[in-house]
């Protein structure tokens, strides 16, 4: 009977937790920005003048309208996410450096989608061991289920409370904070779970 009556007085708590959650995911995002790009586009490993971060990788220009980022593999429910989807999910924020040792050291403000929200909305299949992500430039890296869910790891969208930058990754940019700069993933257009 005590049960009964603590689920019943559960039940507005529980719909106005929804209406909320339903009302962020349906309310307008602040519109989007591009910060300006350099030009010339600096060499591997040379400092981008407009920002002060390392340049690697191969500049992806990737139009948002039609951005996709694609969650496949060892997965109960495959992922398609557009960026508005992966803006309205769970946000962190983090002051981190990038360490590419013997190259550079980047430190920087980054925001983005936390990556145990995304992992949590794919449910990995049980046997997956770790993630395998892939830039729209053909870069890729893997890192372990263990340092994808550690709580820090994020998909970056925003640089210095600005869109990411399209030199650094625009439009997404997976962040492990902690990890070297080669799992830090420019262009992200998909991740595999293993």
């Amino acid at each position: 009977m005590l049960a009964a009556r603590r689920a019943s007085a559960m039940r507005p708590f529980r719909l106005i937790l929804l209406l909320a959650v339903r009302l962020a995911a349906q309310s307008p995002l602040p519109p989007l920005a591009l910060p300006p790009e350099a030009d010339p586009v600096p060499g591997y490993t040379e400092m981008d003048p407009l920002t002060h971060l390392h340049m690697t990788g191969t500049v992806q220009r990737i139009a948002v309208a039609g951005y996709r980022l694609k969650v496949t593999g060892k997965v109960r429910h495959r992922l398609s996410l557009t960026y508005d989807d992966l803006r309205r999910m769970p946000r962190l924020t983090s002051r981190d450096v990038i360490v590419c040792r013997g190259y550079f050291e980047d430190y920087a403000h980054w925001a983005g989608c936390a990556l145990t929200a995304l992992l949590d909305r794919c449910e990995p299949r049980p046997g997956a061991k770790g993630l395998e992500l892939v830039s729209a430039d053909g870069y890729r890296t893997t890192v372990t289920l263990q340092e994808a869910r550690s709580g820090y790891a994020f998909l970056a969208y925003e640089w210095e409370g600005k869109a990411l930058p399209v030199l650094h990754g625009f439009p997404v940019k997976a962040a492990f904070p902690g990890l070297p700069g080669s799992k830090w993933v420019k262009w992200l257009v998909e991740i595999r779970v293993e």
